[in-house]
């Protein structure tokens, strides 16, 4: 077959005309039975009309005998019924006013008896009522004098406690006192001594400086005295050997012996005296040469005693100065329990105005008590404040250097410990340990929030924005376990520190703590102790603020990664909801696997980018919570775009169309199943609109369904107006079946005009929710496991000390 014409084999012709003559045959023969069946018809249909006419004469003439004798009987009854009805209601009157007769007797002869029960019962009553009052009042009397007497008692006994109490803190303070002024003499003392060993020193290598060079430079002299003298030497045992060597020549020339001139030998023996003399005095330079180093190493060997000792010395100041800087902790500790104590005892006095008057009396005391303290306490406060504040002012120099060595550590990327942030776990028990949570005014906070807002500043980076995030949620879930409201109901009233400065804050962890105990040992012991339960803090504002700064950045953080994805799945959403013209042809046609993967290739595109950030997300170990929360706004964003799509583009209401679709839906089903429900939770029930869309599109017999079938069984999620729209802009290019039948779609219109009368918005789109579907409590509620022990501290801060309760107990 080509495409204008036909080309036969030989003998396919005559096979044709055959079959045309048989199928011609076959015809005549069908329009014969026809004609015939026709003609049989029309005789049958005058003969049953003829009988159906003499059938209804006979039956009219039957109906009306009938009817005559029902109406005769029918009146006999009427007759029969009236009769009855005026004799059975002359009975019924009769018998009525005799029991009204009766009743009326009854009633009254009961209402009396009723009426005298009534006055005899209220005369008791009033008699009781009485008796009960006179008793009542007796017994309010007794408890009021007796619960007065046992509150002046108990009264009295708590105000006695009170002074005791107040009385054994000013003896404390007051020894405390001593023991300080005692500490500082010696203070002052050993500084004095040190000061003066200082001198002592510089003077002494002062003048070891100018021994050493005056001794050096006596050895020069010696050693240019001994060279002279070696010199001189030489030159006289030359010039000795010159004139014997002349004596020999000239006794030899007169051939006699001369005796030697006295003069010469003389001389000989004067140089040999002199050489010798200079050797001795060149031996006698050497041995003092020897004892001036002798000295020099000793005096050398005794400055460096002295230096380890001073050393000693500076040590124990600094022991001493550490001693005095925890009494003054205790000092501060002791005056701001005697500030609570003293606002105690006197909201104690406000509350006993009323008592008696053995209560007052106490309550005096107490106050006079109390402003004694006061005076001893401004006392001891004029004579600590000088030193408070060099010891404030060294503490907040060491305060601000640690502070800046944690936001440097904290700026890095310190990666996870067993599944947690380290730098939310060290940022936390920092905090704790400086008790930063406590205080009215710290700038800790704000620059730990200008950190991470200046990390999050790539709104690209997806690692950068997954790291932070767990850092953030984690130190937020820290901050939701332990941060409380201070003066929240409910709880218990501890005593509590009212010194807001960094001198009480940083010394406020030694109020308690016996002698000898390691501070950081006991706090990583209690934060071991307590994984599950972490203990409660009573925050002030800034803590409370800084609660709320990261909570912020928690959802910030938690949108920008949402939104990151939703744009790179944006573009291959447009491209999924149609599918390619390809897929027409492999529709009916089996393909090859490459053209089945090039067919769901932007299907593909957006599981790899589902999985590249789930990869991502644990990787950085961000709650399972936030990333279910991701994905179902995902899968969300995903039913609104393919679903509104599907209403406003006809071509994509295809039956070959909507397979497609569903292919797709199907692969985001399997990465759902792989994900497992830890990570991607209600994220398959999102996408319920598109679903039951792409079922309605792709079932069979569509005319045969009725609008109660297609509203709540097959799509009960979709409103009329969009199965409306699906229907009417459906076609089928594979098949060539038909929608729902027209008696569907007029029902669907009545029930849309309806609406619109009723108000109803008519909006067949969705909407997209971009709010955060989540709160801290709902966060909190979703971890049960959270812990800050056993963190291995970064090295940059692991060898500084002031951060030694970071590290693991068993160092």
């Amino acid at each position: 077959i080509g495409k204008t014409k036909v080309f036969l084999r030989a003998g396919q012709m005559a096979d044709l005309d055959a079959r045309r003559a048989q199928k011609l045959s076959n015809a005549a023969k069908t329009i014969q039975r026809k004609v015939r069946t026709h003609i049989t018809r029309q005789k049958f249909l005058a003969l049953r009309n003829a009988t159906i006419t003499i059938q209804t004469s006979c039956r009219g003439r039957l109906a009306c005998k009938m009817y005559e004798s029902m109406r005769r009987q029918a009146a006999a009854i009427k007759i029969q019924k009236n009769l009855c009805r005026h004799l059975s209601r002359k009975s019924y009157q009769r018998l009525q006013f005799s029991a009204v007769t009766l009743q009326t007797g009854s009633r009254a002869m009961a209402a009396r008896n009723v009426f005298r029960y009534k006055k005899k019962t209220k005369a008791a009553i009033i008699i009781q009522a009485y008796w009960r009052s006179y008793k009542a009042f007796s017994y309010y009397r007794k408890l009021n004098r007796a619960a007065l007497v046992t509150q002046c008692r108990w009264r009295g006994r708590l105000g006695r406690k009170e002074l005791r109490k107040l009385k054994m803190a000013a003896r404390e303070t007051g020894a405390l006192k001593e023991a300080k002024d005692k500490l500082e003499k010696k203070v002052e003392e050993l500084t004095w001594r040190l000061q003066f060993e200082k001198r002592q020193r510089t003077d002494l290598e002062e003048s070891k400086e100018k021994e050493i060079s005056k001794l050096q430079q006596s050895l020069q002299e010696m050693r240019m005295k001994v060279d002279e003298a070696n010199a001189l030497v030489v030159k006289e045992r030359e010039a000795a050997r010159k004139a014997v060597e002349e004596a020999a020549a000239a006794a030899a020339a007169a051939v006699k012996e001369t005796p030697v001139p006295v003069e010469d030998t003389e001389k000989i023996d004067r140089l040999t005296a002199e050489v010798d003399h200079l050797n001795v005095s060149l031996e006698s330079e050497r041995q003092r040469a020897n004892e001036w180093e002798q000295k020099y190493v000793e005096a050398q060997e005794s400055s460096e005693e002295k230096r380890k000792k001073l050393e000693e010395t500076e040590g124990r100041v600094h022991q001493l100065q550490d001693s005095l800087n925890r009494l003054e902790d205790r000092l501060s500790n002791l005056e701001s329990e005697n500030k609570l104590l003293r606002q105690q005892a006197l909201t104690i006095a406000q509350t006993n105005k009323l008592l008696a008057l053995r209560s007052r009396s106490i309550m005096q005391r107490t106050e006079s008590a109390r402003l004694a303290e006061l005076r001893s306490q401004s006392l001891v406060q004029r004579d600590n404040t000088e030193v408070e504040g060099r010891a404030q002012k060294a503490l907040n120099e060491k305060q601000q250097e640690n502070q800046d060595l944690l936001i440097r550590c904290v700026a890095q990327q310190l990666g996870f410990s067993k599944g947690r942030p380290i730098a939310a776990c060290i940022t936390y028990k920092t905090l704790k340990q400086w008790r930063s949570f406590q205080v009215e005014k710290t700038s800790i906070f704000d620059r730990i929030v200008q950190i991470i807002g200046h990390a999050i500043e790539a709104q690209d980076n997806n690692e950068v924005l997954a790291y932070w995030l767990s850092n953030t949620s984690y130190l937020l879930l820290l901050l939701q376990r332990t941060l409380k409201p201070s003066g929240a109901a409910g709880a218990p009233q501890r005593r509590r520190s009212t010194s807001a400065t960094l001198f009480g804050r940083m010394t406020q962890s030694f109020r308690g703590i016996p002698r000898g105990v390691d501070i950081a040992h006991v706090d990583d012991e209690m934060t071991n102790g307590v994984d599950n339960s972490l203990s409660h803090i009573e925050a002030k504002y800034p803590a409370l603020l800084f609660k709320q700064q990261l909570t912020a950045y928690v959802e910030k953080i938690y949108g920008m990664i949402r939104d990151n994805l939703k744009k790179e799945i944006s573009p291959l959403l447009g491209l999924c909801i149609q599918a390619p013209r390809t897929s027409k042809v492999s529709s009916l046609t089996v393909g090859s696997a490459a053209a089945q993967q090039s067919l769901f290739a932007h299907w593909k595109g957006i599981v790899q980018s589902f999985s590249n950030y789930l990869i991502l997300m644990k990787a950085n170990n961000v709650p399972s919570f936030l990333i279910r929360k991701v994905y179902t706004q995902v899968f969300s964003f995903v039913n609104v775009q393919l679903f509104n799509s599907l209403l406003l583009r006809r071509e994509c209401c295809s039956f070959s169309n909507a397979e497609y679709v569903k292919a797709g839906l199907a692969e985001l089903e399997n990465w759902c199943y792989d994900t497992t429900e830890e990570y991607a939770g209600p994220a398959w029930d999102e996408l319920k609109h598109i679903r039951q869309a792409i079922g309605f599109l792709v079932i069979h017999q569509k005319p045969q369904k009725t609008l109660d079938e297609v509203s709540h069984d097959l799509c009960p999620v979709l409103s009329i107006q969009q199965l409306y729209r699906i229907s009417t802009m459906y076609w089928d290019d594979k098949y060539g079946t038909h929608s729902l039948s027209p008696d569907v779609i007029a029902n669907m219109k009545v029930l849309m005009a309806e609406d619109s009368n009723n108000a109803v918005s008519s909006s067949f789109l969705l909407d997209d929710d971009s709010s955060i579907p989540f709160s801290v409590d709902d966060l909190a509620k979703s971890t049960d496991q959270i812990s800050v022990s056993e963190i291995e501290p970064p090295p940059l801060i692991r060898e500084n000390a002031g951060f030694s309760f970071l590290l693991p107990i068993s160092e």
